[in-house]
């Protein structure tokens, strides 16, 4: 009786055993993660690190893999890298077949369209449940994320338009102050002012900027000038625009005055005019938030034209009224039909909760954190430069988020001005043709 209780038992363990063995291991959720910010496989697909990383491509790409490796829901997140020009195409296009990913990076510029079109999901119960604190949000992440009372995106950042500066050159055209500080126009006459003294004594332009193929900058010059005169551009709606009001007016007389003076590089598109500035052609870059980490690099090394102490960075300067400056965001958003279920909705908020606490990591790059606490904490302000650009995360501004098309919009605006930066096209004829066809396209 006990050999066959003994061997009863050891058959049940066995079988215990043998279940245990064969049995399928815990399924692991995955979620797609739709991003531009470029491919860098090679030098960080191995790196589960963040703090080992730099540039927008190589933070984001560790900060997925530091995600893998460590959270202990088994939770994978697939990236789906597509590349910037075509990626708003891609996304409508696989919004109609169906082929939703999980999570998306949007501007939020963008985001108001796919809102009005109900493609996007209110993420504020699901940032509740993980612990995300909308109240941390900055005055304008805020503004670009939410529409009514209810939050459709996860802001990332804010991104503007500063001036990059050769300090050496500054100190050889006479523009620093006592303590070796760039002596920044706060007029447009005193801007034309200094950038004729820069070409005498440097015999270089003042200003390096995308004209060829680079409509955006044109836009974000123009709307930060504007905003600098309390202009508005649609005080009649969020689908008509008005180009014809002096702020414009002013905004684009200063730029034609400098192009004809010779204070801008002509003819040059994003990269050559980066290049430019790198190599000691020019004296002020304009561009965005995201170039500081490489030339603050670039100024480390001894044979740089922005060696010893030779570079700074701050916001477009105000050149009329206030302080404002063009602004946007990158955000993370949950497109319809993208979390199949409830469990995949929850590891997509998990993924959420873990670029929230990262943020910081994310403002290496250069944009400015979208969590006030972060740009309050000691480790940012210890960040080269961010100190002087801190204040955009509250004189930023942005087109009102009811406005369609906005994208679009700055195509049209910045192509018109950049005909009258290179081929003399009159202001007028600038500011008629460009509310027209704005106008033409909103009313569609």
């Amino acid at each position: 009786m006990k050999r066959s209780l003994v061997r009863g038992a050891l058959s049940l363990a066995l079988l215990s055993l043998t279940a245990c063995l064969t049995a399928p291991a815990q399924a692991k959720t995955e979620i797609t993660l739709s991003r531009f910010f470029g491919a860098c496989d090679a030098e960080y697909g191995n790196v589960n690190d963040v703090s080992k990383a730099a540039g927008e491509c190589g933070i984001i790409t560790t900060l997925v893999n530091q995600f893998n490796a460590t959270n202990k829901e088994d939770i994978v997140v697939k990236p789906q890298i597509i590349e910037w020009n075509p990626y708003y195409t891609q996304i409508d296009a696989r919004i109609l077949s169906r082929d939703v990913p999980t999570i998306s990076v949007m501007h939020e510029a963008v985001l108001g369209d796919y809102v009005k079109r109900k493609l996007v999901e209110p993420l504020d119960d699901g940032f509740k449940s993980v612990g995300v604190d909308t109240k941390d949000f900055t005055g304008h992440a805020h503004r670009g994320v939410t529409f009514g009372d209810k939050t459709y995106a996860l802001p990332f950042d804010t991104h503007s338009w500063l001036w990059h500066i050769n300090v050496n050159l500054f100190k050889k055209a006479g523009l620093v102050d006592a303590s070796g500080k760039p002596i920044l126009p706060t007029t447009p006459e005193e801007l034309l002012k200094q950038a004729k003294q820069f070409k005498d004594k440097t015999g270089l332009p003042y200003i390096a900027m995308p004209i060829a193929s680079e409509s955006a900058a044109q836009t974000r010059s123009l709307y930060t000038m504007v905003y600098q005169q309390n202009g508005t551009l649609f005080a009649s709606g969020p689908t008509k625009i008005d180009l014809q009001g002096k702020p414009v007016t002013n905004a684009l007389q200063l730029l034609d005055g400098l192009m004809k003076a010779g204070d801008i590089t002509p003819n040059l598109d994003y990269g050559a005019s980066n290049q430019a500035f790198m190599n000691g052609k020019a004296g002020v870059l304009i561009c965005g938030t995201w170039v500081i980490e490489d030339l603050t690099n670039l100024s480390k090394k001894s044979d740089s034209p922005l060696a010893n102490n030779g570079y700074d960075v701050v916001p477009f300067p105000n050149l009329f009224q206030k302080k404002a400056v063009w602004a946007d965001g990158h955000s993370w958003v949950m497109l319809k039909g993208g979390a199949k279920d409830d469990k995949t909705r929850h590891a997509a908020f998990v993924f959420l909760k873990f670029l929230y606490d990262h943020d910081a990591d994310w403002a290496r790059t250069g944009h400015l954190p979208a969590r006030e606490s972060v740009i309050d904490s000691a480790a940012f302000n210890a960040l080269p430069h961010r100190s002087s650009i801190k204040e955009i995360s509250s004189t930023g501004y942005s087109l009102p988020n009811t406005v369609p098309r906005q994208f679009a919009i700055q195509e049209i605006v910045g192509s018109e001005v950049s005909n009258m930066l290179t081929s003399g096209k009159p202001i007028p004829a600038v500011q008629k043709d460009a509310q027209e066809r704005v106008n033409k396209l909103l009313s569609r």
